[in-house]
């Protein structure tokens, strides 16, 4: 995974809004919630040309369990009507999907589709999308730490850039490890609104940042 997606950056989004966004408008939360997936299709589809190589979302919190069981079950719908839909178009245009996170309390329906969009496009190079599912990062740091060594091997990859929707700003227990030197952009954008051009923005903001990863430079000395 870190070398065949090293070349370009690593954007992480914590996609916030969607409930917010559905009430202003007077509907459902499942409502933004199906909105929301339209965004993820356009992330998506815009990050590659952004120099984008992996993208994780966090797509449902392990802390998401205390939502409503109505509110949770159709989550859980939309996600597997994603993956229906998706799949076909991720083999199409590079994309590799992989879930992280729990998978013991998903729906067994979700698991095997899960899989299934695992193996088919296992083949992808254009882009590594992650979607963290019943994801905790300090469970993610315990179990690797449970298998002793160097935990950076049990967790993902660095992350560069992370994005948060709706104007809140804070990590929500979401790749603490992987985020210790990223850059943070927060839009008060509902994640339903959020835009390729959104993307792009978020991108170019990061790239006009000085990454000292600790050190001090010529100028700053």
């Amino acid at each position: 995974m870190r070398s065949t997606f090293s070349s370009g950056i690593h954007v992480a989004i914590i996609m916030d809004g969607n409930g917010r966004w559905a009430a202003s408008r007077g509907l459902p939360r499942l409502s933004g919630h199906r909105a929301g997936a339209e965004a993820v299709r356009r992330t998506v589809e815009s990050a590659p040309a952004l120099g984008i190589s992996v993208l994780t979302l966090y797509a449902f919190s392990s802390d998401n369990w205390r939502r409503p069981r109505n509110e949770t079950a159709g989550l859980m719908k939309l996600l597997a009507r994603y993956l229906l839909q998706e799949a076909d178009r991720c083999v199409a245009n590079g994309v590799r999907l992989e879930a992280i996170g729990r998978r013991d309390r998903l729906p067994a329906a979700l698991i095997e589709l899960l899989e299934e969009t695992e193996r088919r496009t296992a083949g992808g190079d254009k882009l590594l999308l992650r979607l963290a599912i019943d994801y905790s990062s300090r469970q993610a740091i315990q179990d690797a730490a449970a298998k002793g060594g160097d935990l950076s091997q049990h967790l993902g990859p660095d992350v560069d850039l992370l994005i948060r929707t709706s104007g809140e700003q804070r990590l929500s227990d979401f790749l603490l490890w992987e985020c210790a030197y990223a850059e943070m952009v927060f839009t008060r954008r509902m994640w339903p609104d959020f835009s390729g051009e959104d993307l792009a923005a978020a991108v170019e903001e990061f790239q006009r940042r000085e990454r000292r990863f600790g050190a001090v430079t010529a100028r700053t000395a």
